[in-house]
């Protein structure tokens, strides 16, 4: 079975794809990577990593007070 390679991916959230870009620039910053066609798996990784860090704990932080 041939796999499907379009991107299907849809934005729910407006503005989400910016808060994300935000994001990840802001992380690099405080990595001090610098992002771009150079930058190598292991900084882009770390960029990442921490990116899915916060997203945890932001959704966790969230779940909480909706409990209360």
């Amino acid at each position: 079975m041939a796999e499907d390679r379009n991107n299907n991916n849809k934005l729910l959230v407006p503005g989400a794809e910016d808060a994300i870009n935000n994001m990840k620039d802001e992380i690099a910053n405080e990595l001090d990577v610098e992002l771009g066609a150079d930058t190598t798996a292991r900084d882009n990784g770390k960029v990442g990593g921490e990116m899915v860090k916060r997203m945890i704990r932001i959704a966790e932080e969230t779940m909480r007070e909706r409990r209360n």
